[in-house]
């Protein structure tokens, strides 16, 4: 693993630079790593692509065509559906109603996530963000159904890949491609712009087989409410919203979060996290055990078209 020049080590694991899942409160503090790490070429335009720096993510209208959408919303429909891929470990139903809500390491078990995941339109915007060639760290499809859809409190996705994964450094991105449209009221994702600049460090610490529970209902690792009002009160509240084949870029550290999905419209997105392969996995820095690695890739294999 290639690692930049200030970090020390201790033993073969590098210091740990975001300490989190600790006894006592930490204080929030500057990121390290830069939200935009150039040198690479790619499709982002530079407006696009310095405002990305600045919010932490950018949205592309249009990334998918309708008869794309269609394909891949009749490929959701079919593994949704499949008594196997429901039997799988790697399938999250909702605790209430037994709904399908996740499937993860999709792009391994569907022919056309996988040619997906290596599309220029996906691939080359995260090579270019992060300035390298790069792996999947995850990858799944989210299914929010109309009446019941459960939604996810606010997070930083970096804060448990860093605890339970042993992801070292901010260097990771990851994509949401819509399937179904979003509106402000089905359920769609809220960002705190701009949040991605700071780390903010959790309490308590990680239970074994942790995330059995979290993909469902996270509770440990999520910031405290004094926090999250400090980010918003600085930052603000914006929300992905867009017609079906729109995106969402957005860095492993921006705080998010959704809603409840209390209408009849159901949402739906693949979502894939491009990990740097200068930042491959080490030993967790808060849990036990690492996570299984159908949520956490652990061989940092470049993506080839």
């Amino acid at each position: 693993m290639t690692l930049t020049t200030d970090t020390r080590f201790t033993g073969t694991r590098p210091v740990d630079r975001y300490p989190t899942r600790t006894a006592e409160p930490l204080a929030p503090f500057a990121r390290s790593e830069p939200t935009v790490w150039g040198g690479v070429c790619g499709p982002i335009d530079p407006a696009t692509l310095a405002a990305h720096d600045t919010h932490g993510y950018s949205r592309y209208d249009g990334l998918l065509s309708p008869a794309e959408v269609a394909t891949f919303r009749a490929e959701l429909d079919r593994l949704a559906t499949d008594e196997a891929v429901r039997a799988d470990e790697r399938t999250v139903v909702e605790r209430a109603s037994a709904e399908v809500r996740s499937i993860f390491e999709v792009h391994r078990t569907s022919e056309l996530i996988a040619e997906l995941v290596r599309d220029p339109r996906v691939l080359d915007r995260a090579r270019q963000v992060l300035g390298s060639e790069v792996y999947v760290h995850q990858s799944r499809v989210n299914y929010m159904p109309g009446f019941q859809g459960k939604g996810l409190y606010w997070h930083s996705d970096f804060e448990t890949w860093h605890a339970e994964d042993g992801m070292p450094l901010l260097r990771a991105v990851s994509m949401s491609i819509a399937l179904t449209d979003n509106y402000p009221f089905n359920g769609g994702l809220m960002v705190l712009p701009g949040s991605q600049r700071t780390f903010v460090p959790c309490v308590g610490e990680t239970p074994a087989e942790h995330y059995k529970a979290s993909l469902t209902e996270q509770e440990i690792g999520v910031p405290s409410r004094a926090a999250l009002s400090r980010l918003a009160a600085e930052h603000g509240v914006d929300q992905f919203t867009g017609t079906a084949g729109s995106a969402l870029l957005f860095d492993s550290n921006l705080v998010h979060g959704s809603g409840n999905n209390i209408t009849p419209f159901p949402r739906s997105n693949i979502f894939v996290v491009f990990n740097s392969v200068d930042n491959a996995l080490v030993e967790p820095y808060a849990a036990a055990a690492p996570r299984p690695g159908f949520i956490a890739a652990r061989t940092a294999e470049p993506l080839v078209r």
